[in-house]
């Protein structure tokens, strides 16, 4: 991943229009700006998430070409088991066809297991996983899906995104795997999104409701990309931020814009029930892409996507990220 002088941003249609008539509007501090990028040199990519199935994804890759939206990366909530062989080889080429990365979720989860700590107002340990058959779980669901071709995997426990990393380390998992954390337990300061990038995390979803001077902290300390919802589902807040979107990109990069949708039914686990809500969701999420990518043209002094710092499509890997040493194996006696 590389560093570079990052340009001062251009007025936006406001300024100007305010500056005219004697309003003071706010100037850019350049030492906000983070100064890093994914390693093609792009400053954003995309990402539609909650596409659970080979349909949801025809209906997104189909109205992302009606849109004109790019998409570097879909992402599903439901996790792989509750996909067949089938269903995750044909999303897989779907995927591959389109180059678009594929990243599916591990494992059972703490707030669908029996644990009743996860629905005490305080929430409990929330989707973690509980127990070591729910780390099994989750370790046996990143073998499946690699041996059918999913090179990304959504990870929802420290513990278990750092045996993922370590198995990735030792061969047993592809070498080219990434790891991106959920947003489910987004860390919400600098040093929890440095630890996260050092138990193995490739991408980390940070909570949408962090400022903007929360992501310029981040920056100061770690360069792995962020991932954050433009629009958050109601159950993570619900927050609408594509008007932010420049400054997002600025102070976040590198950062994965996920057009995801409030005021919509949640369809965690999904099931065939939950069908057209599915596939309705997916092509508003689409289409809020391309509300959100038009905003930035405008505030960019419309420019087009390389020309604001879109990484190339079909680029995935994030570069070179800080890890904690992997220990050695423990020898028995």
């Amino acid at each position: 991943m590389s560093e570079q002088t990052v340009p001062t941003p251009p007025p936006r249609p406001a300024d100007t229009a305010l500056a005219a008539i004697g309003h003071p509007v706010p100037v850019a501090d350049p030492a906000d700006s983070s100064p890093h990028t994914f390693p093609d040199g792009g400053r954003w990519r995309t990402e539609i998430p909650s596409v659970e199935g080979p349909e949801a994804l025809r209906v997104v890759l189909e109205e992302a070409a009606a849109l004109e939206v790019p998409v570097h990366r879909v992402s599903q909530g439901s996790g792989v088991w509750m996909l067949t062989d089938e269903e995750i080889t044909d999303m897989v080429a779907a995927s591959a066809a389109a180059d678009v990365e594929l990243c599916l979720f591990t494992g059972p989860r703490g707030t669908w297991d029996i644990g009743a700590g996860t629905r005490t107002d305080s929430g409990g340990t929330g989707p973690r996983a509980r127990g070591h058959d729910a780390v099994a779980g989750c370790v046996e669901d990143a073998l499946r899906a690699t041996a059918l071709g999913v090179r990304c995997l959504l990870v929802a426990d420290e513990g278990v995104l750092w045996l993922l990393h370590r198995m990735r380390a030792e061969g047993a998992l592809p070498a080219d795997t990434t790891f991106k954390v959920s947003a489910l337990i987004g860390p919400v300061n600098p040093a929890s999104v440095a630890v996260y990038e050092r138990l193995g995390g490739d991408s980390v979803n940070v909570p949408s409701d962090l400022t903007l001077q929360h992501l310029t902290e981040v920056r100061r300390v770690s360069r792995v990309p962020l991932d954050l919802y433009l629009e958050a589902p109601d159950d993570l807040g619900g927050y609408v931020r594509m008007h932010e979107i420049a400054e997002l990109i600025r102070r976040g990069a590198p950062i994965y814009l996920k057009f995801g949708l409030s005021r919509a039914p949640g369809i965690y686990p999904y099931g065939r029930q939950l069908r057209e809500v599915a596939l309705a969701g997916a092509r508003e999420r689409v289409r809020r892409g391309r509300l959100a990518l038009d905003l930035l043209a405008r505030l960019t002094g419309d420019r087009g996507p390389a020309e604001t710092g879109m990484s190339p499509l079909g680029s995935r890997l994030p570069g070179t990220l800080e890890r904690f040493g992997v220990p050695a194996p423990r020898g028995g006696g």
